[in-house]
């Protein structure tokens, strides 16, 4: 497995009349940064856990990040593993007790839920090779 490198979320870019958006990783401590193009939806979650908003009812990732925390698992952090043919993949890391889980994700998915229950986010280092040379 390749050397997983701590990111955080650098920048969120919410175009509303766009189906696209971008949200940016940067790595914690260095200067390689990347974006990620992803829906309205999770760049709006994201950008209202960044803000500390909340809704009167769970949508979604609030509601996933209740179901783990109420079976007793916690959202131990989150992977952006690979890059290919520009499509990112990524695994959600839960904790059970000492038992470490692996759940495949979209990193859009998986960022929102590390932003919402302020678990870490990591990136492959060839990842973020790859994709900070994108022009």
């Amino acid at each position: 497995m390749d050397r997983m490198v701590e990111c955080e979320l650098a920048r969120i870019f919410i175009m509303e009349n766009s189906d696209q958006q971008y949200i940016f990783l940067r790595e914690k401590g260095g200067t390689r940064e990347f974006p990620i193009i992803i829906a309205l939806a999770e760049a709006q979650a994201i950008d209202r856990f960044v803000k500390g908003e909340t809704l009167m009812r769970p949508l979604t990732h609030e509601l996933l990040v209740s179901v783990v925390q109420t079976v007793g698992a916690k959202i131990d952090r989150v992977e952006v593993t690979e890059i290919r043919e520009g499509t990112f993949y990524g695994n959600l890391v839960l904790r059970v007790g000492e038992e470490m889980h692996n759940v495949d994700t979209r990193p859009s998915d998986a960022i929102a839920l590390a932003v919402h229950s302020g678990a870490l986010i990591f990136v492959a280092d060839a990842v973020l090779d790859d994709a900070a040379a994108q022009p």
